[in-house]
């Protein structure tokens, strides 16, 4: 539930008995006036996350304490020695807020809600995130109340933006929370802007229904294929739109077995293994399991056959897989041609069939004779 703090620890020993008789010193927190540059920065920002800004700016001058913030409630707590850092030692006695500590009491006074317990790591990966921030990107597209965050792999450390460049956190053991300028070099890994109202965001204007996902490093594909290329991976739960799903390629992850696969309203496919409901969600529609008449253009609708059925960008089974059918599916074909031999499930054949998405298959697995009755020669 703590942050490691930017510096590299060194080795150091327990609280002695010498350490102890400073506690009246240590534990005063040095709560000096709120530093007059500390506040909202910038225009844009919504009234909670101006809220939160303000919430953290009162804290100016609270000692940074390893662990603080993170008691049952939201607020300046005792953290502790982190068993390494000399600076550390009297984080015991120092009353005040470690760097995630201080982002959960700012929005826990914005919001009355608990959204951000947990470490500046769970922060970075919050399901409450609104809108996320590249490095790259630096802090031409943030607003007052955004969260920063900093690390390689694992995230170590969290400030919140007040505009103008200047950013508001608690830093490491031995200082106070401070105002200083952005730093947007080394391993800072982005930005994420907080979802104040607390409660699911809304579905993107082309519908679909928010889930959450669970896990971490969880990839999203092109296709409902793991093979496929990959279009996103959330390092941890993050909040997704679900369109529509559909039985697919089986997936075995996490000690589950599942064929069902989500698509989001980015086009990309999920394992519904990842997805917090049932194995089949609840209230979503299928992507396209029962007939469907043909689109205009003079395509023609035909069923296909067979299971773990491949559609191809060229009519070639080395080509890249674009859909992949796990069950019987109506297609809608644009002509067919001769292309490469294939031979399975017992055919032979070099007849191939467009489909209105461009993609190729084998007439094998399309019902009929071996060249498709009323269809044009590509």
């Amino acid at each position: 539930m703590k942050t490691i703090s930017t510096r590299r620890r060194t080795s150091g020993a327990l609280l002695g008995a010498s350490a102890l008789a400073l506690t009246a010193f240590f534990s005063a927190p040095a709560h000096a006036a709120q530093d007059a540059t500390c506040g909202v920065l910038a225009p844009g920002a919504s009234a909670t996350a101006q809220a939160a800004v303000d919430a953290a700016c009162s804290q100016i001058g609270v000692w940074y304490s390893w662990g603080g913030g993170h008691a049952a409630t939201p607020g300046a707590s005792y953290g502790f020695y982190d068993g390494s850092d000399p600076d550390s030692l009297h984080d015991g006695e120092r009353k005040g807020f470690d760097c995630s500590g201080l982002m959960r009491y700012a929005y826990y006074r914005a919001t009355g809600k608990d959204l951000l317990n947990g470490t500046a790591d769970d922060q970075f990966h919050s399901s409450q995130a609104s809108a996320r921030f590249s490095a790259g990107q630096g802090t031409a597209p943030l607003l007052p109340g955004d969260l920063m965050f900093w690390g390689s792999g694992h995230i170590h450390h969290v400030a919140m933006y007040l505009g103008g460049g200047q950013m508001v956190e608690a830093y490491e053991s031995g200082t106070h929370i401070r105002v200083t300028s952005v730093r947007t070099g080394g391993d800072y890994a982005g930005a994420v802007r907080i979802n104040g109202s607390g409660t699911p965001v809304p579905p993107p204007a082309n519908g679909g229904t928010v889930f959450e996902t669970w896990g971490t490093g969880v990839r999203t594909h092109r296709t409902p294929s793991v093979g496929s290329a990959v279009v996103d991976t959330f390092p941890g739960p993050t909040q997704v739109s679900v369109q529509c799903q559909q039985h697919a390629e089986t997936v075995t992850a996490e000690g589950y077995t599942n064929d069902a696969w989500a698509k989001l309203a980015d086009g990309s496919w999920v394992t519904n293994i990842y997805i917090k409901g049932p194995a089949w969600l609840p209230g979503i529609p299928d992507c396209g399991g029962s007939s469907t008449p043909p689109p205009s253009g003079g395509s023609k609708a035909f069923q296909t056959w067979g299971t773990g059925v491949r559609t191809h960008s060229e009519p070639n089974v080395n080509a890249g897989v674009v859909d992949y059918f796990a069950q019987p599916t109506t297609v809608n074909v644009v002509c067919q041609k001769h292309a490469q031999e294939v031979t399975a499930e017992g055919y032979t054949n070099d007849a191939w069939s467009k489909l209105t998405d461009g993609s190729w298959m084998t007439n094998i697995y399309i019902k009929g004779p071996a060249w498709l009755d009323g269809v044009a020669s590509c």
